[in-house]
């Protein structure tokens, strides 16, 4: 498991530059971009890294201040321009002001380093196929990727509800012409760093839409069922924490697909892209 490692390292990274973190430089540490390494990171921990990281620094702001540092200093030092914004960021993770912090007694929460370590449990098989798949064009609308992981998850539903509400969805419905069949959502974390919802197709793009290749790849490919866009993410951390540390793969570098394989996107596939692990 030399990814849960390498991951490891990053989150140590990170901890040692917690003042001004740089995820650039923990994503490649993790040996994947910034995109994955945040996706990776939630699915492991079950909460977005950006939050993590917010945990973090205001738990070591909660003893700089017992120790005497003045609030304007402690602001700064974790990035914070303004004392207001360190303010919000102080109560919404401790309740009270950080002017508090230094009256004994006082009840505060901390956040501890954070390390993984992964224990099978094999309480419910899945099931999976291992499928080699050449290049293949798709045809859709996107939305960009951010940097931080919680602004995607207010984004992709976003997505959704308009595509849903302006008849894009049918459209590409009517575009569908390759594998695989179905409706498709597209992470590409990578080159264009955007949210597809789209189509396999030959077609032309038409009017709105845009195309993208998602790149040959082996995939593992997971069946599953449920309501939108939980089950699929609860699926997908299956696949993190269950599957993948006694599969003999890793996570590559590569777009993440899902495909929905009805109309009510209650029964769907995740392709997650693998590689043989090495050793």
């Amino acid at each position: 498991m030399e990814w849960i490692d390498r991951l490891n390292r990053a989150v140590e990274y990170l901890e040692e530059h917690l003042e001004d973190p740089d995820l650039g430089e923990a994503a490649k540490i993790a040996c994947c971009s910034p995109y994955h390494f945040q996706r990776m990171f939630s699915l492991l921990a079950g909460a977005p890294l950006s939050e993590y990281l917010r945990r973090r620094k205001m738990s070591r702001a909660a003893a700089d201040l017992q120790g005497g540092e003045r609030i304007v200093d402690v602001a700064l030092k974790y990035g914070y321009s303004s004392p207001t914004a360190f303010n919000r960021a102080f109560q919404a993770v401790h309740g009270l002001p950080p002017s508090a912090a230094r009256t004994p007694g006082t009840v505060l929460k901390s956040q501890p380093p954070l390390r993984f370590a992964i224990t099978v449990q094999g309480v419910e098989e899945m099931e999976y196929r291992i499928e080699k798949k050449e290049a293949f064009r798709i045809v859709g609308v996107s939305a960009p990727l951010r940097k931080d992981m919680e602004e995607n998850f207010k984004c992709v539903p976003e997505l959704w509800g308009r595509a849903a509400a302006d008849g894009t969805i049918p459209r590409l419905a009517a575009l569908m012409d390759g594998e695989p069949k179905g409706l498709l959502g597209v992470c590409d974390g990578l080159d264009s760093s955007k949210y597809y919802i789209a189509a396999a197709s030959s077609a032309p793009a038409g009017e709105g839409l845009e195309e993208y290749t998602v790149p040959a790849f082996t995939w593992a490919v997971f069946p599953g069922k449920g309501d939108g866009a939980p089950a699929v993410q609860a699926l997908e951390r299956r696949v993190v924490t269950e599957w993948l540390p006694t599969s003999g793969y890793e996570y590559a570098e590569g777009p993440d697909v899902e495909v929905y394989l009805n109309p009510e996107c209650t029964r769907f596939e995740v392709w997650i892209p693998v590689v043989k692990a090495k050793g």
